[in-house]
């Protein structure tokens, strides 16, 4: 069965064409396919969040794609996203995904978020799994995201208070940094201190959030955690 996907183009006009032949860059052109609007008394609550991956800003449509908006904010892995980035559709079905992630290496993640509760709806867990197939024929993964835990997550939203690299100091540098086993915030602060940093504890939030400095964030995040330097 065919399967055909329509983009909207930044100056206005919808372009259709088979699944096949959309490429992630051309997605990442366009803009989001739905609108995103607010209305009195609405359960959800939708938004913008300035991303550092993307360097402007991505909707969302609820707290819980916010938050899986931060996981692909974070780090090096993504570097591409795109909200509501299309219209895919075959003779019985249309879907609209919920993002779609380019990572590094060229390769493409399509993510559905849902909570956990309405997956026991038929209808919908039909039609992600229908999704998933037709990404994967086309090469694409597909994730059905429901949730982080809780300490990760709450630790993900604190250092995205961080993300903006022009507002910090330009001498904060991982390259400052001492590059052993035992490094904790704590030491990470002190020697950028002694690099001439004056206030330290922002970069270092930041290095973790950018991915120059890795920890494990599954963990409440204090001055003795341990770091790892990354090249």
């Amino acid at each position: 069965m065919l399967v055909s996907v329509s983009v909207r183009l930044a100056d206005g006009p919808t372009r259709e064409m088979p699944l096949a032949e959309l490429t992630s860059d051309r997605v990442l052109s366009a803009v989001p396919w739905r609108v995103i609007r607010s209305r009195r008394g609405q359960r959800h609550l939708p938004g913008c969040y300035w991303s550092s991956t993307t360097g402007a800003h991505v909707v969302y449509e609820s707290r819980l794609e916010l938050a899986r908006l931060l996981f692909a904010d974070i780090g090096r892995e993504v570097v591409g996203i795109a909200a509501q980035p299309f219209l895919v559709r075959d003779d019985r079905r249309r879907h609209v995904p919920d993002f779609l992630l380019k990572r590094g290496d060229g390769s493409v993640m399509i993510v559905n978020v849902k909570p956990a509760e309405r997956l026991e709806d038929p209808k919908i867990a039909e039609a992600l799994v229908w999704a998933g197939q037709v990404f994967e024929r086309r090469g694409w993964e597909h994730e059905i995201w429901c949730g982080a835990d809780p300490q990760l997550l709450a630790n993900v939203r604190f250092l995205a208070g961080y993300r903006r690299s022009a507002l910090l100091d330009p001498l904060g540098v991982a390259a400052d940094l001492p590059r052993e086993e035992d490094l904790t915030v704590a030491g990470a602060e002190d020697a950028l201190r002694h690099a001439g940093v004056s206030n330290p504890r922002p970069i270092v939030l930041h290095l973790l959030w950018s991915g120059s400095l890795c920890a494990d964030l599954s963990r409440p995040l204090t001055a003795d955690t341990n770091l790892e330097v990354v090249s």
